[in-house]
């Protein structure tokens, strides 16, 4: 699936939340949503979070 058929998907449902949860749950929705697009970065090894946080392994 291609970048632009994930974003598709995604704004989908961020569309149907919105139209049948109301504001908050679109809210909660994107949160998690950016939560787990976090996980998935540091699980595939695009984001150095020890990097981030200034305990680099490598001096």
């Amino acid at each position: 699936m291609s970048g632009t058929q994930w974003c598709l998907a995604v704004g989908l449902v961020l569309g149907i939340v919105l139209a049948f949860g109301g504001w908050l749950a679109f809210l909660i929705t994107v949160l998690f949503g950016l939560i787990g697009l976090l996980v998935g970065l540091v699980a595939d090894g695009k984001v150095d979070v020890p990097g981030m946080l200034g305990k680099a392994t490598s001096r």
